[in-house]
């Protein structure tokens, strides 16, 4: 082929990927369209905080604010994943570069040199996993770090290799120097510690100078800095992630420096499950040393501000004194970052080895020659937990068989009963999938949960302030005392709004915008029983409806009452006027709904 799509093993695209990429190849000098990698599991930091689906993964400032920026210099970063070159310019340049264990980066730096165009698409078009653990996460970076800094002892060096413009290089020593500022970060960790046990003063500055110069600076960065970058990072997660891994990453910038090639690439671990919390005490020492250290500082500099002259005896000199203000600021606020990022070195348990989604789709079960309606909560490649529309006529036990099917995607899968809660009005069940589904069954369901169109959206960081309060709350309310067995996780997944959809498999259309919108739903003519030909069918993503009474007479006009239950909190009813009709062997409803209600 003239084109070469490639991806991680555990990536998984979108059905539209080829059509949003495929088009930017008709310009002969676009040799790689790079989208954006996406995540269909928790980020382990926020995973750990117990903030998985509120915190943005840590990539997101990178492939939201700084990707755009370098796309106007012609200088993206080729990711390794998600994107589609052109066979051609991969042979010019002699195939894909291996001679670092960034291979993906220099392949990039080697066709731009080439004077190809390399663009970037920003547009969710895949998902895959992203690190399981905070050692897999922290080894991951190690790696980036060590594979972009070797390009400085390679041909393909972006600062010396030709055919790259001057503002091409400047992007691309940027890059570099990124790796770098994990000593700054070390750097201003120890600055306190250094002023209260060895007197050093690395910034003299006075209280009123601390209020007329470092705290509206700092206030004014807090202020912008999401805003800045589209809201994909916070400052104050910005410094815990820095944190984290700063020891290890700049232990493997020195490493490099002086022996790029000691180490070669190393896979990051995936489909980890964890049946119990685990301490990464080898990332934590460095930091719980600090921490210690900086919280001696801490009470040292406010007890000296509280009570003058009560420690400085041993330091020899009052001019210490004027500078405490800016010290035990500086070391409170280290206490904080130092805080939240020791107790995200803790590895929340994670049993479940398939991700669960937090995906609304219409069910109809058959239940021991009964039929039953439903919505799933969450599904999964293995199982899914149901709500039904209405109560059981039968009793249940566990590792009952039953059949599904998933309304709007004609996909039938067998399995048992393996949980039932059944005291409420509308019963959930919990249903695992027979493991022996056959090949169109397991790659249909794969492509409902995986490859919607527009399914991976970005979500915004919390404000500052917000994010103050959840990591305050994390931190006073962790996992390992408050949630010590946590059974599931569910991702979000974002399905096409209704007022976007025209068709859907054939079964339905919405015709918006209007006064009203029309939802037409046909799926009634396998009940042979006496019962009226109309099941409950309920709105979801999908303008579905359900009906909760209606004559049952073929072609009577007859006002019904539809209930909404597209949004667990709401459950608004509203009145509306149904028509039946006959369509050869089918009998459908067409329900006239608000527009409105449709937007909700």
């Amino acid at each position: 082929g003239d084109l070469i799509a490639v991806f991680d093993a555990d990536f998984i695209p979108t059905r539209n990927f080829l059509k949003r990429t495929v088009g930017f190849f008709k310009d002969k000098e676009v040799a790689l369209v790079q989208t954006p990698q996406s995540y269909y599991n928790p980020d382990p930091v926020a995973y750990n905080l117990g903030l998985e689906n509120i915190l943005t993964a840590e990539e997101e400032l990178f492939y939201r604010h700084i990707q755009p920026i370098r796309d106007s210099t012609n200088s993206i970063v080729c990711c390794g994943t998600s994107f589609v070159v052109r066979r051609s310019a991969i042979l010019s340049i002699g195939g894909f570069f291996t001679d670092s264990i960034a291979e993906d980066y220099y392949t990039g730096v080697c066709l731009s040199a080439q004077g190809y165009k390399l663009i970037y698409l920003d547009e969710k078009l895949s998902a895959g996993l992203a690190a399981e653990n905070i050692a897999s996460h922290v080894s991951q970076r190690l790696r980036w770090a060590q594979g972009t800094l070797q390009g400085l002892f390679l041909d393909a060096n972006p600062l010396t290799i030709p055919g790259l413009t001057n503002l091409q290089r400047l992007v691309h020593l940027d890059g570099l120097l990124y790796w770098f500022t994990s000593w700054s970060r070390i750097y201003f960790l120890i600055v306190p510690i250094a002023y209260t046990f060895f007197g050093i003063i690395f910034f003299k500055a006075t209280a009123t100078q601390v209020l007329c110069f470092l705290v509206p600076f700092y206030l004014l960065q807090f202020s912008v800095f999401s805003w800045i970058n589209c809201g994909s990072r916070s400052a104050l997660m910005s410094d815990i992630y820095s944190v984290v891994s700063c020891f290890p990453i700049g232990l493997t910038v020195l490493q490099t420096m002086l022996n790029p090639f000691s180490r070669g690439f190393k896979v990051t671990p995936k489909g980890i499950s964890r049946e119990s919390f685990n301490y990464n005490w080898q990332l934590a020492s460095p930091l719980i040393i600090v921490f210690v250290a900086t919280a001696i500082s801490f009470g040292f500099n406010l007890t000296e501000l509280l009570i003058p002259g009560s420690s400085l005896q041993s330091l020899e000199t009052a001019q210490l004194s004027q500078h405490m203000s800016l010290a035990w600021i500086w070391s409170g606020y280290n206490l904080l970052v130092l805080s939240i990022a020791l107790l995200i070195l803790l590895d929340s348990p994670n049993p479940n080895t398939n991700e669960w989604f937090d995906l609304r789709k219409v069910v109809r079960i058959n239940i021991g020659g009964q039929t039953y309606w439903g919505i799933t909560k969450w599904i999964s490649e293995v199982g899914a937990q149901i709500k039904l529309t209405e109560k059981l006529s039968i009793s249940l036990k566990d590792n009952l068989k039953v059949s599904l099917k998933i309304m709007g995607e004609n996909l039938r899968l067998p399995g048992k009963i393996t949980h039932t809660d059944l005291t409420s009005e509308s019963p959930t069940l919990q249903i695992g999938f027979n493991q022996q589904m056959s090949l169109p069954q397991t790659r249909c369901l794969i492509e409902m949960l995986f490859c919607g169109v527009g399914q991976w959206k970005p979500c915004d960081t919390p404000g500052e302030f917000s994010l103050l309060w959840l990591l305050l709350k994390s931190f006073l309310q962790p996992r390992f005392v408050f949630n010590r067995n946590p059974n599931l996780s569910t991702i979000s997944s974002t399905e096409v709004p209704s007022s976007n959809l025209t068709k859907l498999n054939g079964e339905m259309a919405v015709v918006a915008p209007a006064p009203q919108a029309m939802a037409t739903v046909a799926d009634f003519q396998e009940d042979n029983s006496s019962q009226p030909l109309l099941k409950p069918i309920s709105l979801v993503a999908q303008p579905r409806v359900k009906p909760t009474s209606v004559a049952q007479t073929v072609g009577e006009e007859v006002a019904i009452k539809v209930a909404i239950p597209m949004n667990p909190e709401l459950n608004s009813q509203v009145e509306a006027s149904a028509h039946w009709e006959a369509e050869g062997e089918t009998v459908v409803i067409k329900v006239a709904i608000p527009n409105e209600l449709i937007q909700k």
